[in-house]
């Protein structure tokens, strides 16, 4: 049941901490003054009103696309990705890296640093206070995020915290109280959805460190070890303050003990690790639960600092990414130098008009954007392969975190206009990930080289063909044709045309799309054999297709239906993923002329795509119709464009980004899912979408600004979209000029907007029922 005494107080809570937010932003002070990295950063299942919680997304300091997330962490365990959520009253430490925005139990939360004082305590313990630990409350009236910058006050200690990061490096300030037993904390074990194997930690010399964590699917983490994620993560610090009162902890954790996401968090557990044992007088040390603490005195006010350079290819890569981005500098040049990474990253798109939170929430959400795929090499150029072995990358950088199934859908489509190289990268990982692996197939969901499996679907294919189409063409074409085919034999050679999973529906329409994608790259090579096997199979779809029930319908071996469910077309997990049979539906982008077929017709389709959205809540959290807390919806308001009344998709895109996204912590209706959810409102706000990734072709909405200014690297062009005598109210097309001409149509192509076009359009109050019309 939706717990709405529970919301009301977080909202309450949210507003007190939001309050005179726009006060305080300032254009001129650069485009990052526009980010509040609080939207979407809780997990509350209570607020989403779903299992899948909200957001999800870190508060921490960060670079575009960087290595590092210097992030707080209020939790551990549970479906908590980024280990953080707002509505938590504690701070267990500050982690180095973290994801953004997913489920499946999350991953990372490496090197937790945790600055206290007094006695010495090597659990972080329970919130509740059930377990006692060095976790401490945290003020929420002066906790602060900003892109590049993170600040709290730890009450328990009266301890200031200030955290900033460059590509692969993190620092951490810490102002402390007068205090004769001061100290940082290093908690070397933890891990988000459960704990590493073995961790090693060296004392170098006077002021540095250096070791590794090893991390293993048998300890949890992605997918509570589902996920088949294994890595190894190096580090390199060096602290402000001379260590000469330092020592270790180490817990005694049976051999035979379960170590993942749940059993680490039992009571049993954690009285082990509260149990550690100290450890001092050595200078290295290793184990399977340990940690490194060092002592000092503190002055009032005094500020000691941490820095941190990562590689996950050896120690030597941490040092190196070390020297390189950090050593010599202090915190305020490294928050700057952030700063200004995040301002010219984010004025790759500038707006007009439009209130200061519709621009928060536009700034934020290209923010999220550029997390992932984020870098996976050193700077020197060498990462890991898919092998384990050590590689150089060549033209290229090596990148990680495909959050595919998400992603395929707005993100990568976004960033072939803002950020080609990127996608050149991504598909360049993609491709060696498959050559070093073996497996010469293209992975739907990769997290540091796993082939996890996670979700569904072929989504490179749709990257590879979008790409290409685009003219981003830097990597191995004919090899990522070898793959794509083989990655498509691998999921669809169905005998009888079908998927007959519990997941048929959902299977047998995502592949038939990644299929057509497929086709569509093959054509381009020249391999037409291949293309037109491939194009046969994204017809597949037709198969489940039930004209009695007038719907997609799961499908056994022997040709029957799967039995039918008391409500019928609304259940969830009928036949698909996340969703319920009329929501997935509706996913045919490469062939909507054969989906109103099946459905009975324009008139028959149009009459059920508006009382679709007619049942939609106004609040837009997770629910049985238009459901924008979850991907395989996000293309559906486009829709009415493809059937001829565009002024519905005017109508409803503009609804979506007014009550579906806002300058809160609840400011996101569902899981981000690793730049996903905020690209949807970076491309709709900004009028544009692209309903089938592959062809080329965007369709125009209603943008929420009068003026949206493109910068597109392909050409070196500015494409612009400026929407005259726009409001709230004036939400419909009356026409459109495009360079200057009359314009009818209801889409551009990726072409308009290579050239650097200028749309223009006249908006108003009512339809336009005659705008937009031009085949």
């Amino acid at each position: 049941m939706f717990d709405w005494k529970n919301l009301s107080i977080i909202l309450f809570v949210v507003a007190l901490m939001l309050n005179g937010c726009d006060n305080h932003v300032d254009e001129k002070d650069g485009l990052s003054t526009y980010v509040n990295p609080f939207i979407g950063a809780s997990t509350s299942i209570s607020a989403a009103g779903a299992y899948h919680g909200l957001g999800k997304t870190f508060p921490g300091a960060t670079t575009p696309f960087g290595m590092v997330q210097v992030s707080p962490n209020t939790i551990s365990g549970g479906d908590n990705s980024s280990g953080y959520s707002y509505e938590h009253n504690t701070i267990e430490g500050f982690a180095l890296t973290q994801m953004s925005g997913v489920g499946w139990y999350g991953e990372l939360g490496n090197f937790l640093v945790m600055p206290t004082t007094g006695t010495l305590q090597t659990v972080a313990g329970k919130e509740d206070g059930s377990i006692k630990g060095f976790r401490s409350a945290y003020s929420k009236k002066f906790e602060k995020a900003e892109a590049g910058y993170y600040y709290t006050e730890l009450t328990d200690y009266g301890i200031k915290v200030e955290t900033s990061a460059t590509p692969h490096c993190g620092i951490m300030k810490f102002t402390y109280p007068q205090n004769k037993l001061s100290r940082i904390q290093i908690d070397l074990a933890r891990r988000v959805g459960g704990t590493s194997r073995f961790q090693h930690l060296e004392v170098l010399d006077k002021y540095h460190i250096s070791g590794y964590i090893q991390c293993t699917p048998e300890e949890g983490g992605w997918g509570n070890g589902e996920g088949n994620v294994s890595y190894m993560l190096y580090f390199y610090g060096e602290f402000s303050k001379p260590l000469e009162k330092y020592g270790f902890w180490s817990a005694d954790i049976p051999n035979g003990w379960v170590r993942k996401r749940d059993e680490v968090q039992s009571w049993k557990y954690l009285q082990r690790v509260a149990q550690a044992e100290i450890i001092k007088g050595k200078k290295r040390f290793s184990g399977k639960h340990i940690g490194f603490f060092s002592d000092f005195e503190t002055y009032e006010n005094e500020e000691v600092t941490l820095k941190v350079g990562i590689s996950f290819v050896d120690v030597e890569g941490a040092r190196k990414n070390f020297e390189k981005e950090i050593e010599g500098m202090d915190f305020q040049t490294v928050r700057k130098r952030a700063v200004d990474s995040w301002d010219k990253a984010l004025a790759k798109i500038k707006v007009k008009g439009a209130s200061v939170n519709e621009k928060i929430v536009f700034y934020t959400s290209l923010y999220h954007t550029m997390i992932d795929p984020r870098i996976f090499t050193d700077i020197d150029g060498r990462y890991v392969g898919g092998d384990g072995e050590i590689y150089r990358a060549d033209g290229f950088t090596k990148r990680t975190v495909f959050s595919g199934w998400d992603v395929f859908r707005s993100q990568m489509p976004l960033q072939t206009i803002i950020n080609p190289d990127l996608v050149n990268d991504e598909l360049n990982s993609l491709i060696t990930l498959a050559t070093e692996s073996g497996r010469e197939y293209f992975e739907r969901w990769e997290l540091l080289n796993a082939y996890s499996g996670c979700m569904l679907g072929n989504p490179a294919l749709s990257v590879l063909a979008d790409a290409y189409r685009k003219g981003i063409r830097n990597y191995d074409t004919d090899k990522a044709m070898r793959y794509a085919i083989n990655s498509s034999n691998k999921f669809t050679l169905w005998k009888i045309g079908y998927d007959t999973t519990a997941l048929c529906i959902s299977n047998t329409l995502e592949y038939a799309y990644a299929d057509w994608c497929a086709a569509q790259y093959a054509k381009d090579l020249g391999y037409d054999i291949e293309a037109d096997t491939l194009l046969a199979r994204s017809q597949m779809y037709r198969n489940i297709f039930d004209p009695s029930k007038k719907c997609f319908r799961p499908r056994k071996a022997n040709g029957d239906w799967v039995k039918w469910p008391e409500d019928g077309i609304l259940r969830e997990f009928y036949g698909c993923m996340e969703c319920n049979p009329l929501q997935q539906g509706w996913f045919v982008p490469h062939d909507l002329r054969g989906l109103t077929e099946l459905l009975g017709g324009k008139e028959s389709i149009l009459k059920k795509l508006e009382d679709f959205f007619s049942k939609t809540p106004k609040d837009m959290l997770w629910n049985a119709y238009y459901n924008h807390a979850n991907e395989p919806v996000h293309h559906v308001p486009f829709l009415f464009n493809r059937l001829g009344k565009p002024w519905l998709t005017q109508y409803w895109v503009r609804f979506i980004c007014n009550n579906a996204y806002f300058n809160s912590v609840e400011g996101l209706v569902g899981n981000e899912d690793a730049g996903q959810m905020s690209a949807w409102y970076v491309l709709a706000s900004s009028g544009l979408y692209p309903i089938c990734p592959g062809d080329n072709r965007y369709e125009i909405a209603s943008p929420v600004f009068s003026e949206i200014s493109f910068e597109v690297p392909a050409t070196n062009k500015i494409f612009t979209i400026k929407a005259h005598n726009n409001s709230i109210e004036n939400v419909y097309i009356q026409s459109a000029k495009l360079n200057g001409v009359n314009y009818n149509k209801c889409y551009l192509t990726h072409g308009d907007i290579l050239n650097g076009s200028t749309l223009e359009l006249f908006m108003g109050d009512k339809p336009n029922e005659k705008w937009g019309l031009d085949p």
